[in-house]
């Protein structure tokens, strides 16, 4: 098949029927359906990461069960094969299904709005209920006061349930609730203040439409965290949660092993399979190992466009990554830095996992902070669990960068704060002290969380020591400071160019992975020289072009100075 005739990949698409009807690429996810009928409960949550695909399978869900659904957009997919289940329940039921994932805002009042035209869009989308000779005068008057936006409390925490009652009174079958990113409006909430307003809010709307609901057949909710009961279902009858630990349902949220593979097979991207599974793998849900849709998607997209395109970050784009912040502010305040050291190493941390959280408790304490980071997706399981206790682990290599980016973040800023030892690095490294350098950049080293010699691979710890060095480098003003130049035959680590001296810098850095600092240091010199790096320095004119071979090792460091270009344009006389 040629690649003008594939199918276009989803990316972004979260509407089942668009997917579904414009040719886009489909992982097959309907024999979800067949598990929620066969053991459902009244009120089912599903909590999983952020895009993970729970969007995408609310949407296929009303695409099923809705009366007036069109069939053919199961065709051919697995829950077809079921054909006394579709003939019992496709198309069988009225359904609400509302989002909650645009209700964030400033302030409560806007918030409130947001979420009252959340549900009147649902409500106008179900306005035939106006002509309906089933429902009375008084039916047809309080539907209509679901209409209005600017609807009091009372009217707004009645609404689904109302709904619910008379859409059941029409068709004559109980109704299928969806609600889609149900904890959206609480984390905004808590964020920006008006947390407690928020909370009562839900609750109460939720105790009227999942608790007290005569018109309900069944609910299903999906969010990121399980809020705790006392929080939001308070009194609710025993709602089935389907959190990343339960073994029901952990295939159909996020794309399996198998299904990566075919995926890439499909559009001829075989090769780029190893580079996919480092990168977007690694997720446990249940007993299931899963990758993250969007980033496969994403990846998939790009290597359409760029074969040789190089596995990147596209999950934390899609959201801030507050939480590791957080987290890494712990440290020394029951967080040790070797206990991140750990993680990005590849090891795995013991620890208590609590599900249930409130919003309002998340960064309470550093136990806390384990959990969020369990539920959100920036740590994961490995092995079983032992009761409360998980083993966890970075999931993968592009959760690993968002690590250590928020170290190097912060490393940064301690930086800044530490003026004269900055000073004194940058002048060393400016007169050819070699051994100041080192002294100095010990220093850095012993201050901020390191990577230790287990899964991470060389290149990737070079990077870090090259991420340090250009975060103290970038504070010195009237130094022009370039990364990973184009210079002679390759590319040189950092250059500096130091202009109203007339001083240039090119730096190597290297791993010792053995711990061999000489050997290593000599080698980033041989490097320097091999590839000629110095060559377009010297072609500026520059009076002086020092050559440094950098080899670190955990959290020390070798230094030493190749042959130097030039002479100070003081031996000269002070002419220049």
């Amino acid at each position: 098949m040629d690649k003008e005739r594939k199918r276009k990949l989803p990316v972004g698409i979260e509407d089942f029927r668009k997917l579904r009807t414009e040719d886009f690429y489909y992982i097959d996810k309907t024999p979800m359906i067949k598990d929620l009928l066969h053991r459902w409960g009244e009120v089912n949550l599903f909590t999983r990461p952020r895009r993970f695909g729970k969007s995408l399978n609310m949407s296929m869900l009303k695409a099923f069960f809705e009366i007036g659904c069109d069939k053919t957009l199961f065709e051919g997919l697995k829950i077809w094969g079921e054909p006394e289940l579709c003939e019992q329940y496709m198309g069988r039921f009225p359904v609400i299904s509302i989002s909650l994932k645009g209700v964030g805002a400033d302030d409560y009042e806007t918030a409130r709005g947001l979420l009252v035209r959340a549900i009147t869009r649902e409500v106008k989308r179900q306005q035939y209920l106006l002509e309906s000779d089933r429902l009375s005068s008084e039916d047809k008057e309080s539907f209509s006061a679901l209409f209005k936006n600017d609807m009091d409390d009372e009217t707004l925490c009645c609404s689904l349930c109302e709904l619910s009652v008379l859409l059941h009174k029409h068709h004559g079958q109980k109704v299928i609730v969806l609600i889609d990113e149900y904890d959206v409006p609480l984390a905004k909430a808590d964020e920006k203040g008006y947390y407690r307003r928020m909370v009562t809010l839900i609750r109460n709307l939720f105790d009227q439409t999942l608790k007290t609901n005569e018109g309900l057949y069944l609910a299903v909710l999906t969010g990121c965290l399980r809020v705790a009961k006392e929080s939001i279902f308070t009194g609710l009858n025993n709602p089935k949660i389907f959190s990343i630990t339960a073994v029901r349902f952990d295939e159909y949220f996020g794309f399996t092993d198998s299904e990566v593979r075919e995926m890439l097979c499909y559009y001829g991207l075989e090769d780029r399979y190893q580079a996919a599974k480092d990168w977007y793998d690694g997720y446990r849900f249940g007993n299931v190992d899963v990758y993250c849709p969007w980033d496969v998607i994403n990846y998939c997209d790009d290597l359409l466009d760029d074969p040789a395109m190089e596995p990147k970050d596209y999950w934390s784009n899609t959201s801030g990554n507050g939480v590791v912040r957080h987290f890494i502010e712990k440290v020394d305040n029951g967080l040790t830095k070797g206990e991140i050291e750990a993680l990005v190493a590849g090891e795995t941390v013991t620890k208590e996992i609590h599900e249930e959280l409130t919003y309002n408790s998340l960064y309470d304490t550093i136990d806390h902070i384990w959990s969020v980071l369990f539920t959100t997706g920036y740590l994961t399981r490995r092995g079983r669990p032992d009761g409360k206790q998980l083993r966890l682990a970075i999931p993968n290599m592009e959760i690993r960068g968002l690590f250590t980016e928020q170290i190097m973040t912060m490393f940064k800023e301690e930086t800044r704060k530490d003026g004269e030892t900055l000073a004194r690095f940058c002048d060393a490294l400016k007169e050819g002290d070699a051994a100041g350098v080192e002294r100095m950049f010990n220093v850095y080293l012993a201050r901020t969380i390191g990577i230790r010699d287990t899964f991470v691979r060389r290149p990737l710890k070079e990077n870090f020591y090259h991420g340090i060095l250009l975060g103290i480098l970038g504070f010195k003003n009237g130094w022009y400071v370039r990364s990973n130049k184009e210079a002679g035959d390759g590319y040189s680590d950092i250059q500096v160019q130091i202009e109203d001296e007339a001083i240039g810098i090119i730096i190597e850095v290297k791993y010792a992975q053995k711990g061999d600092l000489e050997m290593v240091c000599q080698g980033a010199l041989e490097q320097i020289e091999r590839g000629g790096y110095a060559r377009e320095l010297e072609e500026t004119g520059l009076h002086k072009v020092l050559k440094y071979g950098i080899a670190c090792f955990r959290k020390r460091c070798k230094v030493i100075m190749g042959d130097q270009i030039g002479n100070d344009p003081q031996d000269d006389g002070g002419e220049k």
